[in-house]
């Protein structure tokens, strides 16, 4: 709590931040700059994470359709940084509130320095009563634009200042149990306490044609800040005055809030959770998840019962259990030919084995290494 506020982290998407033809509404930054002012006297701070720095970019050049390779898509969010920024703070004028630009990397967080800097520079913002708008530095990171999505940089901010709250504007009005876009029957779901393979599954089908990420990128996020402790809720940006009424205690779209206690995420941890991509997957039995999740153990050969993948020591890989369910995600000691043949072994068979007693001295996954999301 900064000023005596409570916090919440809004990521704006690109679908609901532009117009069906990929330009910047004007209209509706200036509605949710009112949004913001509403609930700035209701006692509350906001940060924005805001999309669209590309479609600012490519409208500032005359250009109709956004291009494929990366120089030009770099270029238009270099050009569109500015545009957005200007549209912004030209929209929070009237009510006399400041906003800034921050703009980060999600791999800056694996840097303990550079991520106790980003905090402090975000509460420091906050207790100016200035509105940070948060966008990821696509001018050089190409992770983002080929792969990522604001709603993981919108988890990273969540979790970099203990947010109270984290909300989504998409343009959609929450999470169904079946693509809406391709089954009429679909129904929304109020609210998930649990991600499992039926979750998973109502996420399926692409984002729109304007923005990089979709409804799995949204569980994703969903997920890291459940295990967090931070509620998130996704619904339509287009709904009136959806940021007041859901201070107020609205239940609008879905809601993600976790039944339980939350588990520490550290920086180290936090990058962990939030790569996009893993190089394999560990089986592991019911008792070894049991340890992972309520011992806070590491996690050792013994409990693995299958490998999957081709990966090295040091890489990021998926912990599941016997029904394929994702439920921690961490950094191998290993490489993937050593971890096969370890598999099932304790420590002191693989102290007596040549070729494995080198894998008797650490766990394959060490504690401070691994994020549990369950």
């Amino acid at each position: 709590m900064i000023n005596g506020k409570r916090l919440v982290v809004v990521k704006v998407g690109t679908s609901t931040l532009t117009t069906p033809e990929g330009r910047i509404d004007d209209a509706y930054l200036r509605s949710l700059a009112d949004q913001i002012a509403q609930i700035r006297a209701q006692g509350w701070n906001a940060i924005i994470v805001t999309s669209a720095s590309i479609a600012a970019g490519l409208q500032v050049l005359g250009e109709t359709e956004r291009p494929t390779d990366t120089p030009s898509l770099q270029a238009a969010a270099s050009v569109g940084s500015v545009a957005l920024n200007q549209a912004y703070a030209e929209a929070f004028a009237p009510h006399g509130i400041t906003v800034s630009s921050v703009l980060l990397t999600r791999r800056d967080t694996a840097s303990r320095h550079v991520y106790l800097h980003a905090r402090d520079t975000l509460e420091r913002l906050l207790a100016w009563d200035v509105v940070p708008i948060v966008n990821e530095n696509d001018t050089i990171s190409i992770e983002q634009i080929r792969f990522g999505d604001n709603d993981t940089l919108s988890a990273l901010v969540a979790c970099l200042v203990q947010a109270d709250e984290a909300i989504i504007f998409s343009d959609i009005d929450g999470l169904y149990d079946k693509n809406p876009a391709t089954h009429k029957d679909a129904v929304l779901i109020p609210t998930v306490s649990f991600i499992d393979e039926s979750i998973i599954a109502g996420a399926e089908g692409p984002g729109s044609k304007q923005a990089s990420g979709g409804m799995i990128t949204k569980i994703r996020a969903a997920r890291v800040l459940m295990s967090a402790g931070i509620p998130l809720t996704i619904c339509n940006g287009r709904l009136e005055n959806a940021l007041p009424r859901f201070v107020s205690g609205e239940r609008i779209g879905t809601r993600f809030v976790r039944q339980g206690i939350a588990h520490e995420i550290t920086p180290r941890k936090l990058w962990i959770a939030l790569g996009d991509s893993t190089h394999g997957t560990l089986k592991v039995d019911d008792g070894c998840k049991a340890a992972l999740i309520n011992k806070g153990s590491s996690l050792l050969s013994v409990g693995v019962r299958d490998v999957e993948g081709d990966f090295s020591a040091d890489d990021v890989v998926d912990i599941v259990d016997g029904s394929d369910h994702i439920f921690a995600r961490g950094k191998i000691g290993f490489s993937s030919d050593e971890c096969r043949l370890a598999l099932g072994k304790s420590n002191v068979e693989l102290a007596s084995n040549r070729l494995l007693a080198h894998m008797a001295e650490a766990p394959l996954v060490h504690r401070d290494e691994l994020i549990v999301f369950d």
